[in-house]
């Protein structure tokens, strides 16, 4: 049954998708409103699936490559969808689905069975640790999204060329907003998970912090998200600079989520 609901998920994700990307081009208030209900769709088929496999394993459903990936993108979709309700933001749909979008599909070519618990993963710290990172890095990923389309906002202001596509992004006031209230959820949130990691670690293994590679680079992300609120804090930091961080935050935050997994073999590295 998850099978079939995950497929269902895939499908609903990439009409969304294609939906929101037409919604860019052509934008109408129906458009808008069967994008935002696709992506619904697809986010109900996704829970679903997640909730189906986490009823036959019992347990949290993010302990290998393929169960990471979907609850990720899942988490991003939930994200987008209560931003997008509070500010009103469909445009902000064709560069953050798409991520989701890719997530899901990434996660298929990883291997679908589901296996027997890793040992050091059997604990109530499971659901602590990964479930505050997995928002934080949603959060982190909307602020993304929101970094890019304040980049193309600011070229056309530069430019002086305010053609359709100005007219449909919000405000740069709106995006920074939506970018500093993400980086003040997700930056506690990654402080409280690599907290929390440290202490399972401690549980597991007998050290709380060994340099493994994933606490490395986690360590590297909160580092540049950490630098990144406290220039915004004290010295009122946006615009380009700001934008470019984020997203050059974004992308270590991506490695340290699936490229460390994958090159760097650790205690970490579940496949």
């Amino acid at each position: 049954m998850s099978h079939i609901f995950f497929s269902l998920t895939i499908a609903l994700y990439g009409c969304s998708t294609l939906a929101y990307l037409v919604y860019l081009l052509h934008t109408t208030a129906a458009l808008g409103l069967w994008a935002n209900r696709l992506v619904l769709a697809g986010f109900t088929a996704h829970l679903l699936s997640t909730v189906h496999r986490f009823s036959s394993s019992g347990h949290l459903p993010i302990t290998n490559m393929h169960e990471s990936l979907s609850f990720f993108g899942l988490v991003i979709v939930g994200v987008y969808i209560l931003i997008e309700r509070k500010y009103k933001v469909t445009i902000l749909g064709p560069f953050i689905i798409p991520v989701a979008l890719m997530l899901v599909i990434s996660s298929s070519a990883f291997p679908m069975a589901i296996s027997e618990l890793n040992p050091a993963l059997k604990s109530n710290w499971l659901w602590t640790h990964t479930i505050m990172a997995f928002v934080s890095y949603a959060m982190f990923t909307i602020s993304f999204g929101t970094a890019v389309v304040y980049l193309i906002q600011q070229h056309f202001l530069k430019k002086k060329k305010l053609g359709v596509l100005f007219q449909k992004l919000p405000s740069l006031e709106t995006l920074d907003d939506i970018n500093y209230r993400c980086l003040t959820i997700g930056f506690p949130l990654l402080t409280v998970a690599i907290i929390t990691g440290a202490i399972w670690a401690e549980k597991a293994w007998g050290t709380y912090w060994s340099w493994d590679p994933k606490e490395t680079w986690s360590l590297i992300t909160w580092f540049i998200f950490a630098a990144l609120l406290h220039s915004r804090l004290t010295t009122g930091w946006r615009g380009k600079r700001a934008s470019l961080l984020t997203i050059a935050g974004f992308l270590i935050m991506l490695f340290t989520f699936i490229g460390v997994n994958l090159l760097l073999p650790g205690l970490h590295a579940y496949k």
